[in-house]
């Protein structure tokens, strides 16, 4: 009869330890995840911020070449009037 108990008891113990590991494993697995997407939208977020100030940079050469050509028309235009 002591060995029936001793046997329920080991039984429970060991599916009270699997248990813990399981739910262990998944803790773990879901902190990586967490990990993992934090450093995606880092990433992200960074990839960003580059193409934000490439494309500022970009602005900055066509409005430049824009102010330029309508400088350039608006002299020809003038040049038009008085001949």
């Amino acid at each position: 009869m002591v060995e029936i108990f001793a046997a329920i008891a080991g039984a429970s113990l060991t599916v009270a330890a699997t248990a813990a590991s399981g739910m262990t494993r998944r803790a773990n697995d879901g902190r990586d995840a967490v990990i993992r997407l934090t450093v995606a939208v880092d990433n992200v977020a960074s990839r960003l911020e580059v193409l934000h100030s490439d494309i500022k940079t970009r602005d900055v050469e066509v409005f430049s070449r824009l102010r330029d050509l309508e400088s350039a028309v608006a002299r020809l235009e003038g040049s038009n009037i008085h001949t």
